[in-house]
């Protein structure tokens, strides 16, 4: 079992053989902050650690000339501690990593199930690690003599490396990232990655640690729903926390499959869920069916259109993304995160199955449901649709069993037929979990969380009202995400600071005078 939050939700950190590097963080996500300095004689290590609560001693690590950072946990600790030396213990989740990497070296990256980002120093060299789905974003700028990484790009922009002298030249490219074009100089580690640089040098090597699976497995129906649903359990139960775990749910197979894993892991124990909608579209019924059958405690959360609408700067800030599929996807979330409460919450989602399952796709041709498939998870890497930054502003930790690991490789690893089966998409779900969720539920066509919500309408209905030709929707919303990327990640204002409406009205002149 898992404590409430993770020690550390984030960081700041930077390598260098100087020991005079000026921090200077810049996080949407809520907590506090703790300065770390380390050193080895060679380099040093400076880091603000952002947490909820205590000091974090169980996000820092050290031995030797090695120290370790971890903002996030892990779900598969007591499989990696079966792999230490007899009587070896691990106090932490960074310790683990530690120990691991003292046996393993860097391939102790390629055991971990879990959903992090992790900054080693050893030696003179920096180890920067994404969990297997990138899900805790890491962002990294490198010069001869200095590395920066966050987990937020914000923290780097502007800087491009904290301290760095004028004129210092950086890398020309730092091989396995991915260079952010309203970032200059800022890169963003792929999935399932190691990026090791020697700090002194700029020298960089990759090591790649999961990629999604190729192969496909043939089996049998009732083996194929026995292995979902015990691999899914196990997920589950490995993310529920010491206290009362919450549940976001819409009503659908996928976040209702969640819940009620939840309650089954809680033992008698009184869960707690949360169904958001707007006051023109949601899926309170739905969400209710699916509460009163598990006894949960069940909560509602409306936010009118005009104020989820407004949000938009919110999930920008979190997410740090201009795609405006993404953006539409992750905004009623965001509101919701905003309106939990206070008090820190672990937060489990049904978010993501409908990539390894293929759940968008709705039509049933196994050769186009297979290649749609394959593309989603061959294109998932970067949107930061996982980011655990969207529940952070709120203060709050956010987690999704259906992006574990191993849960993410049997779905994706099934083949077509078990995934569209009898004319019903995602099939293997939903006979996996028939037995624990009403009829209703099980049965229930897919409704993407953008459409339950509203929010495609009601940006697209914003911008028409603003005097966008229809023709131009798409365009003038990816420029009005663009404008406010530019304001709160690129120069770090503040959300509220920013006038939406005037951002509205700014794209909307300009795609008129762009038709007339």
């Amino acid at each position: 079992m898992v404590t409430t939050l993770p020690a550390a939700t984030g960081f700041l950190a930077v390598a260098s053989p100087d020991s005079g590097v000026a921090l200077r963080p810049a996080f949407a996500a809520q907590g506090s902050r703790t300065v770390v300095r380390e050193s080895n004689g060679r380099q040093h290590l400076y880091a603000v650690l952002l947490h909820a609560g205590a000091v974090p001693d169980g996000s820092v690590a050290r031995r030797g000339g090695t120290a370790v950072l971890l903002a996030g946990e892990l779900y598969n600790q007591p499989d990696l501690c079966s792999l230490l030396p007899d009587g070896a213990a691990a106090d932490s989740d960074v310790h683990l990593v530690l120990a691991l990497l003292d046996r393993y070296g860097v391939s102790a990256f390629r055991l971990l199930n879990g959903r992090f980002a992790v900054v080693a120093m050893l030696g003179n060299r920096v180890l920067l690690a994404t969990d297997h789905a990138g899900s805790v974003p890491l962002y990294v700028t490198a010069r001869p003599g200095q590395v920066a990484a966050a987990t937020e790009a914000k923290s780097l922009a502007g800087t491009a490396g904290v301290g760095v002298p004028p004129g210092a030249r950086s890398l020309a490219a730092l091989p396995g990232a991915r260079s952010l074009a309203a970032l200059p100089g800022v890169c963003q580690l792929r999935a399932g990655m190691v990026l090791e640089i020697d700090v002194a040098k700029g020298a960089t090597d990759v090591h790649r640690t999961w990629r999604p699976p190729l192969e496909r497995r043939i089996l049998p129906e009732g083996e194929a729903t026995d292995l979902v649903r015990d691999t899914l359990r196990h997920a589950v139960r490995a993310r529920t926390g010491t206290d009362t775990p919450l549940v976001v749910i819409s009503g659908g197979i996928d976040s209702s499959s969640v819940a009620a894993l939840t309650v089954e892991a809680a033992g008698g124990a009184t869960i707690d869920t949360l169904a958001m909608g707007s006051e023109h579209d949601n899926e309170f019924p739905e969400a209710r069916t699916v509460a009163e059958h598990l006894a949960t405690r069940h909560s509602e959360i409306i936010v009118p259109t005009a104020d989820l609408l407004a949000q938009l700067p919110y999930a920008v800030w979190a997410a740090e993304t201009t795609n405006v599929d993404i953006i539409e996807y992750l905004l009623p979330l965001t509101a919701l995160y905003l309106r939990v409460g206070d008090t820190p919450r672990r937060i489990l989602t049904g978010y993501g199955a409908d990539i390894p399952l293929g759940g968008m796709h709705r039509e049933g041709r196994l050769p186009a449901l297979e290649q749609a498939v394959s593309h989603d998870m061959a294109t998932f890497d970067g949107l930061n649709e996982m980011t655990p930054v969207l529940s952070a502003v709120g203060g709050h930790w956010s987690t999704h069993p259906f992006w574990d690991r191993e849960v993410l490789a049997v779905l994706t690893s099934l083949e077509a037929g078990l995934k569209h089966r009898y004319g019903r998409d995602k099939w293997v779900l939903r006979t996996a979990m028939a037995d624990l969720l009403p009829a209703t539920t099980v049965n229930r066509p897919k409704l993407g969380v953008h459409e339950g919500s509203g929010t495609t309408a009601a940006f697209s209905a914003l911008l028409v009202s603003a005097g966008v030709p229809p023709s131009q929707l798409r365009e003038a919303k990816y420029l009005v995400l663009q404008a406010l990327f530019r304001r709160v990640v690129a120069n770090g204002e503040h959300p509220d600071a920013v006038d939406f409406a005037k951002t509205v009205d700014e794209v909307a002149g300009m795609q008129r005078r762009s038709v007339g």
